[in-house]
């Protein structure tokens, strides 16, 4: 059974050839000209299975290959041969490897570039009629006249000053305040002791020992409750006078 291998797509041999480089995560600099020039010509051949229109550039790419592999298997001229510095036979290919791999990289920009100007919607400029009923008429290409994206961003830069000026430096210093939760069962009980321990004691005064105003409210309603459960009780001699509170818990 002959087993099918699917190849991937390439725009051109030096497609193919950037393909090769990553897979093998070697670098264009230094080419393994043997090892490249080896799987390229398989990818050629499993081409020519599948019955794919091999390009000329392709077969070109190929002869460029083996041709460099060659001139390296030849032995170096020593120094005393030639006075002239040898080049490397792949220059001209990394050359070529790295112009492609830039433009390859300016068109999945531009790519970018495209979508995202997909989701951008373009208005022209106009003056809505509610407020063209009490403004002249104006020119709208005058509006923007002389605005840049310099003068727009000296713009949002004074506004987030303006913003940043209105902290007060005193004040932004402070610690958050958290507030103090006071449950209302824990300050009947308290307040409860207090009454058993204190035959008699003064509303005002009992409210001026609290720490906060939460406190004031919850032993206010404590006191209600108290009242409600027949455990205290409350007397007053005149209007505006303080409150007497009387217990009832036993001791």
């Amino acid at each position: 059974m002959e087993l099918t291998v699917k190849l991937e797509t390439f725009e051109g041999p030096l497609d193919l050839l950037l393909h090769l480089l990553e897979k093998n995560k070697v670098s264009i600099y230094d080419i393994p000209i043997v090892e490249i020039t080896a799987q390229y010509l398989s990818y050629i051949r499993e081409m020519e299975r599948q019955d794919l229109d091999i390009m000329s550039e392709f077969m070109v790419m190929a002869a460029t290959l083996l041709d460099i592999k060659a001139k390296m298997l030849l032995p170096k001229k020593t120094s005393g041969e030639n006075n002239e510095e040898e080049t490397d036979p792949r220059a001209e290919l990394v050359q070529q490897l790295l112009e492609y791999k830039l433009y390859k990289c300016i068109s999945y920009e531009l790519k970018d570039r495209q979508l995202d100007a997909d989701r951008v919607m373009y208005k022209i400029p106009t003056i809505p009629e509610e407020v063209s009923a009490y403004v002249p008429p104006v020119d709208t290409g005058q509006l923007l006249e002389g605005v840049t994206l310099n003068r727009l961003n000296a713009i949002f830069e004074a506004v987030m000053k303006r913003q940043a000026d209105k902290i007060d430096p005193v004040r932004s210093k402070f610690g958050k305040i958290e507030r103090e939760e006071i449950s209302l069962e824990e300050r009947i009980a308290a307040l409860e002791q207090y009454a058993a321990e204190h035959r008699n004691f003064s509303f005002r005064g009992l409210l001026k020992r609290q720490k906060g105003r939460m406190q004031i409210i919850v032993t206010f309603l404590a006191v209600l409750e108290l009242m409600k459960a027949g455990k205290i009780e409350i007397s007053q001699e005149h209007a505006f006078a303080d409150i007497s509170i009387t217990s009832r818990i036993a001791a």
